[in-house]
């Protein structure tokens, strides 16, 4: 019996860990493997049910908190199945426009994977118009030279440190930025692409650092990027895609609070998860790379790409854009109290670069600056 109350145990700590608002990894780790400690967590329920033994008191109370753990695990992860409201239409047959179209694929090809032949083949099968790659250093760009010439539009960002990045666009590309929002080690790319309709959409492709042991100790950074991106997003108003590694999971407070910041929707909700790390561990995985996007935008199609070398899935996305989708689609509302979490967390970020002596160069991340003035 000692060893189900071991396992219920530990079920209940970790739901009720990653409640704690800290920022210290070990408490944020607790936000990944929530559909892991659903499993672990219904199998402690079954054996501490059926298990013949006297039913004590604390018998009961391990089962009763038990429960409450697992509604509360459900209650994050269930959004993310075929049993929630879609947060994102599917675009009907008769609705197809392919000149209103973006279809996007985002692969973090890991650094020191040499499977290049693997991503360039997915490349040349799924034709997306937009490539973002992540992880990708000087010899990786030599690679995918060979897809240039389908793609005229360009961004390279090679380096060394596990965050460059490259962003390949059959689509007409403007304003393209490379930005430092937090950190001079850590870039991110801002840019506009021009529809086949003509509409223009802006583009952030985003891959901050995770909260780990062997990567940044806290998420306080991480955090404070997205948010900071997410608030800019809301004071414009424009059709636009976030996309990238986000070292986050969907279901985690930050993610969701981003999601209510900058108004920007998550196709993945009312369907399926999209679990694209860790590529070789199936008991191990979450959904760590995104695409979120404004709500003038439905979604055509959208899974996981099979294994590229890489610890990382690929993912492919195809939406459509049209005032029709807008009408009917709602984003999630922000309250005061989100408001004022945003806020401490941008605040708490540019206070921790500056402390860290990182450059805070971005002029977005300036603007919050003079904003808490």
């Amino acid at each position: 019996m000692i060893w189900i109350e071991i396992l219920a145990g530990l079920v209940i700590l970790l739901s009720f860990w990653s409640l704690i608002p800290r920022d210290e990894w070990w408490f944020r780790g607790a936000d990944f493997p929530r559909l892991q400690i659903v499993v672990v967590g219904i199998i402690a329920f079954i054996l501490l049910i059926f298990y013949q033994a006297e039913w004590n008191l604390k018998r009961q109370i391990i089962l009763l908190l038990l429960i409450a753990a697992l509604i509360y695990q459900l209650k994050m992860i269930l959004p993310y199945t075929f049993v929630w409201k879609k947060q994102v239409k599917q675009v009907r047959t008769e609705q197809l426009n392919p000149e209103q179209q973006i279809s996007i694929l985002v692969s973090n090809v890991l650094t020191p994977n040499d499977q290049y032949h693997l991503l360039i083949e997915q490349i040349q099968t799924l034709k997306p118009d937009l490539v973002l790659t992540l992880e990708t250093d000087q010899t990786w760009q030599n690679e995918l030279s060979v897809i240039e010439s389908d793609y005229p539009y360009r961004v390279p960002v090679p380096l060394d440190n596990l965050y460059g990045m490259h962003l390949y666009s059959r689509l007409e590309l403007k304003e393209t930025e490379v930005k430092f929002i937090l950190s001079n080690e850590i870039p991110s790319i801002h840019s506009t692409v021009v529809l086949r309709s003509g509409q223009e959409v802006k583009i952030y492709c985003l891959h901050p650092k995770p909260p780990s042991p062997t990567e940044a100790k806290e998420s306080t950074l991480r955090d404070a990027e997205l948010l900071i991106v997410g608030d800019h997003i809301k004071d414009r108003d424009e059709s636009s895609i976030v996309l990238g590694d986000l070292n986050d999971v969907a279901w985690s407070r930050t993610t969701r609070l981003f999601q209510r910041v900058s108004g920007l929707l998550d196709p993945r909700v009312g369907r399926k998860y999209i679990n694209t790390f860790h590529a070789k561990y199936p008991l191990l995985r979450w959904s760590l790379d995104h695409i979120f996007h404004s709500t003038d935008f439905a979604l055509v199609e959208m899974h996981r790409v099979p294994f590229v070398g890489s610890d990382h899935f690929p993912v492919y996305v195809v939406l459509q854009t049209g005032r029709v989708f807008e009408q009917v689609q709602e984003e999630l509302e922000q309250s005061a109290a989100d408001e004022q979490e945003a806020k401490d967390a941008i605040e708490d970020g540019i206070e921790k670069a500056e402390k860290e002596e990182k450059i805070v160069t971005d002029e977005i991340a300036q603007e919050h600056k003079m904003d808490m003035k």
